[in-house]
């Protein structure tokens, strides 16, 4: 045995997350459905679970005495992935196969996914949560919307904000219509028209249409340059991408502005 330590690193290091399971079937089939792999079961003595779908590694244990999934804050681990968007493709196809539709609310749940989104989050049986994170998503986020930005304006990122890395419609959508009440009257037209198109979107994730049909008329009257309505056109696109995504078939949300 030497009688000193190297002092040499080397950078071949693994990470693996070891999570609490309270259901183990639901577990195995839920990561299943994702692709993943069960690289090791044991459920005596003791519990241990291990899977692996390409590089990435979960392992399962007993969870703590009192653990309650539906708290979500028993564990976690961040993926991060090259390009978030065919993650989520793959995990839609997957979980749609086995659940019949995309869970999109409870335990377990895959969260939406926008066009230029860099993250996701999955949250499995027992409440843990894997966010897969674009590599090159900025390094820093102004949470409660930019401070360069002033208004209605500032009203919709702090929205992205909420919608894209909080996970959190509900608290997207009150700042939105509190936005367009306190801010609209003198915003420019086209914050407006994009405060109405992510209105229509946030909508229909939380499937509280009731005011979609009013907002899409208030849209058709606001004059846009051709440029500004192609912007408006594509978060309203969104919205007819995230029907498709819940329910499986063609979108049949009339979001035409004219």
């Amino acid at each position: 045995m030497p009688d000193t330590v190297p002092e040499t690193t080397y950078a071949n290091e693994t990470t693996v997350p070891l999570l609490p399971c309270s259901a183990v079937q639901e577990t195995l089939d839920f990561y299943q459905a994702l692709g993943f792999e069960v690289t090791y079961r044991q459920t005596k003595p003791y519990l241990y679970l291990a899977l692996r779908r390409g590089g990435i590694d979960v392992h399962f244990g007993r969870p703590p005495k009192g653990y309650d999934p539906d708290r979500q804050d028993g564990g976690g681990c961040l993926v991060l992935v090259d390009a978030v968007a065919p993650y989520h493709a793959a995990f839609t196809r997957g979980l749609r196969a086995a659940y019949g539709k995309v869970p999109v609310s409870g335990r377990p749940r895959i969260t939406r996914f926008r066009p230029g989104q860099s993250r996701f989050t999955l949250v499995d049986p027992s409440g843990n949560s894997l966010i897969f994170i674009q590599r090159d998503e900025p390094a820093e986020l102004e949470y409660g919307g930019s401070r360069k930005l002033q208004g209605l304006a500032k009203t919709l990122d702090n929205a992205r904000i909420l919608r894209e890395f909080k996970n959190d419609d509900r608290a997207a959508f009150r700042a939105v219509r509190s936005g367009l009440r306190r801010h609209g009257p003198q915003a420019r037209d086209v914050e407006r028209a994009l405060a109405l198109a992510v209105l229509v979107e946030l909508a229909t994730a939380l499937d509280e249409p009731g005011e979609t049909e009013e907002w899409l008329r208030e849209l058709g009257t606001i004059r846009l340059t051709e440029a500004e309505r192609r912007q408006v056109e594509g978060e309203l696109r969104n919205a007819e991408r995230l029907e498709e995504w819940l329910t499986g078939e063609p979108a049949t949300l009339d979001t035409s502005a004219d």
